[in-house]
């Protein structure tokens, strides 16, 4: 077995292999890019919803709200972002053609990309593709309840469902109520392929499950420590505080085996002097091995110990385990770290030197730490190194896991997991007047390996595309054939509503977004926020659609009768939030915003001082292992032994007009990558394999192989490539957090070779 190259990359952070990419990310192309679609034949529809007081579809970074359409929950305006305009200019296309599925078989749908399938339009009727049949075809309501109910008459472990963050938490609500009720506990959500290991790490450590900082906090910090995260592409009014951090002196740290241009100069519309010059945001940039985390953040916890900057008193009085944790750093030699993460003990010691003369540090992070095999270790290594410089529990610091959908969060909180918190699960039992179902439920991964068993046969999906977001493309689309009936609840066209498909009926129910919605709804933002959105009404003319709260309490009604609630007076919201307020912790406000109109930030979750709600009152701290990093030799990849290439980590990525799985736009321009038939490399991989920039190559992972791709330069860590999600997803079955079940997107080992 080889070893991941280790030798230590100490590169300028000004420093673009690739020519074609700019100098810097936002800027001038944004302005245009706003200018192009507000200025444009549907500049008027995509105006009135960006003024529209609702909460932005885009990330969890929260906007919009009763304060306004551009407004954030600190009353700040100008916070739209690119992926704003691009999110709603999607929800506002015409809707599709009821000839269209007439004249367009299954099989021809399944040649489009994510990009056309997206482009194709709204859904506007309820459509089914039936058992043999070639083609979806228009379904009345009858008769989709009709299927329902033999649907959902089926063993409840036998039932399950699949949410992400597009929807509201009233409808979240009414998912886990209607399946919990029924004795089912397969709530799977898109959230399980993400930051489940940040819920799971947290609740072990903190007693917590979500960032511990709110926006007021974050503006108070002096430095950010920034992991596994390219803020500039996914969060971009993440990057309106890094801006306003470095201009009053403050620093930031970025942790990433891929140096973003975005991540080191920043040019934001919110600030002219920033939009024409550009801002710099990393201070220290280090590039460590695909997986190596755990590794970096011990280097960083060596050094400030060398130093004498950990807080031991801090230690004493708010933490367990502290003691066993320092002794296995202690234990560990630097040459053992900087050859498991590839950093040099310099550059360790350097972001070791800014976070111990920095007051107050706050530790985010994305996907790239979560999506490990060890993404809970990982989170483990960060909240160590918060409590041991006393950065939790006071206001400007703390953990902030930055969430990538608009309410995944809220998904989470209305008790959407496999995971239910012991108060919801009292409350729930209250209400129903018995116990829950003990029968553990299936997260994503252990969905599509049920369903791949036989073991399922009804599956409802609000939101979110199943088939597209997992590994190994060809197993989810096996498993879910396999599956007797799916119902879709959708706005528009994705690859799940043409690969995913079960093995007898398959049925899109078309539903209001979330600015056309005709009742009320709220939304969680990722740091805790809870945002109400206004009516509204929708441009689709003549349209037969339906919101997801009406359908879901129509289907529940249908299901359990009055029992335990009138669901039919749930399809009004103010009722559903009136039991949310009764049943989810530092929910209680909801039960009065309507009236108030008074959004506000969900109680017991920001720590302004260091009392924790774990059992002991103390946080909890973890020793981390260090992972074992190796890559399997050419001859695994069952290829010749002539065959010439080279063995790399790839991290799978969305590019820069891209949102979960939905593609805007084709090309890449930040990372100057022209298509998406793309792998970035480092120009000495390339070297050493024999082979040259532009070349087409065969990837290989260890299910699948994709051909013709071409290669670009980039500036990603020897060893490492990146590809884009999820057309890469064919190629390879990932290893999986066992925790919690999250796939290791970011650390798959491949073949790059000839063809």
């Amino acid at each position: 077995m080889n070893k991941d190259n280790s030798n230590s990359q100490s590169t300028p952070i000004f420093n673009n292999a690739n020519e074609n990419t700019p100098d810097m990310g936002g800027g001038l192309p944004i302005i245009g890019y706003w200018a192009e679609h507000t200025l444009s034949p549907e500049g008027v529809k995509l105006w009135k919803t960006l003024l529209h007081k609702s909460a932005c579809l885009a990330c969890a970074w929260g906007t919009g709200g009763q304060k306004g359409g551009f407004t954030n929950e600190e009353g700040e305006k100008l916070q739209r972002c690119m992926k704003s305009v691009e999110s709603i200019a999607a929800e506002i296309q015409p809707a599709i053609p009821k000839q269209f599925f007439e004249q367009r078989s299954i099989e021809e749908l399944q040649q489009l990309t994510s990009k056309e399938a997206d482009r194709l339009g709204r859904w506007s009727f309820p459509v089914i593709l039936r058992s043999g049949s070639s083609h979806y075809e228009r379904i009345s309501w009858n008769e989709i309840y009709s299927i329902c109910d033999k649907a959902f008459a089926q063993t409840p472990e036998r039932i399950a469902s699949y949410s992400s963050g597009r929807s509201s938490n009233e409808a979240a609500f009414l998912l886990q109520l209607m399946m919990r009720t029924l004795g089912s506990n397969n709530l799977a959500d898109c959230s399980d392929l993400c930051h489940a290991p940040s819920s799971f790490g947290l609740k072990q450590t903190l007693g917590t499950t979500t960032s511990v900082v709110s926006l007021e906090s974050l503006k108070q910090a002096d430095c950010i420590v920034l992991a596994g995260s390219n803020a500039a592409y996914n969060h971009p009014r993440l990057m309106n505080e890094l801006i306003k951090l470095r201009e009053r002196g403050g620093k930031v740290i970025v942790i990433n085996p891929m140096k973003e241009v975005g991540l080191v100069k920043f040019a934001s519309p919110a600030f002219i002097k920033s939009l024409f010059t550009g801002s710099d945001i990393a201070c220290a940039y280090l590039q460590p091995i695909p997986g190596s985390d755990v590794a970096l953040f011990m280097g960083i916890q060596k050094a400030l110990l060398a130093k004498g900057k950990i807080k031991q008193d801090f230690l004493q009085a708010y933490t367990e385990n502290w003691q066993a944790v320092i002794s296995h750093i202690e234990n560990t030699a630097w040459e053992t770290i900087t050859t498991a993460c590839g950093v040099s003990q310099t550059e360790i010691e350097t972001a070791a030197n800014i976070i111990s003369n920095s007051q107050k540090v706050v530790f985010a992070w994305a996907m790239g730490i979560t999506q490990q095999k060890n993404g809970v270790d990982n989170i483990y290594s960060i909240v160590n190194t918060a409590l041991m410089t006393g950065n939790i529990g006071k206001e400007g610091a703390g953990v902030m896991p930055i969430r990538g959908h608009s309410n995944v969060q809220g998904f989470g909180s209305m008790g959407v997991t496999v995971r239910l918190k012991k108060e919801i699960q009292q409350a729930l039992e209250k209400l129903l007047g018995r116990s829950l179902s003990k029968v553990k439920g299936y997260d994503t991964h252990a969905l599509i390996e049920a369903a791949d068993e036989g073991k399922v046969d009804t599956l409802i999906c609000v939101g979110g595309n199943l088939y597209a977001a997992n590994p190994d493309s060809t197993k989810v689309r096996r498993a879910l054939n396999k599956i007797e009936t799916i119902i879709y609840l959708a706005t528009k066209p994705n690859l799940g509503h043409f690969h995913g498909l079960a093995g007898k009926n398959t049925i899109i129910i078309p539903v209001f977004n979330r600015f056309e919605n005709p009742h009320k709804t709220t939304v969680e933002s990722g740091n805790n926020f809870v945002r109400l959105n206004d009516e509204g009404e929708t441009h689709l003319k003549k349209a037969d659609l339906i919101s997801e709260v009406d359908f879901l309490a129509e289907l529940a009604h249908r299901i359990h009768g009055e029992y335990p609630v009138n669901w039919r007076k749930l399809q009004d919201t103010k009722y559903v939030r009136q039991l949310i307020a009764q049943t989810i912790p530092g929910y209680e406000k909801i039960g009065e915003i309507d009236d108030t109109e008074s959004e506000f930030t969900i109680s017991g979750r920001i720590l302004k001082n260091p009392k924790f709600s774990t059992p002991s009152g103390k946080a909890q701290m973890f020793i981390t292992p260090l992972p074992e990093l190796k890559l399997p030799q050419i001859k695994d990849f069952d290829v010749a032994d002539s065959t010439q290439g080279i063995v790399i980590v790839l991290m799978t990525g969305r590019s820069y007009a891209q949102h979960n799985t939905v593609v805007y736009q084709t090309e890449d321009k930040y990372r100057g990558i022209p298509h998406r038939n793309c792998i970035l490399m480092n120009p000495k991989d390339v070297e050493k394999a024999g082979f040259e920039q532009h070349q087409r190559v065969a990837v290989r992972g260890n299910v699948g192989e994709l051909e013709n791709v071409e290669i670009i330069f980039g500036d990603v860590r020897e060893g490492a490539g990146v590809m884009f999600y999820p057309e890469v997803n064919v190629i390879f079955k990932a290893e999986v957090e066992e925790r919690c079940g999250t796939p290791a997107f970011k650390r798959v080992p491949v073949l790059v070779y000839g063809g």
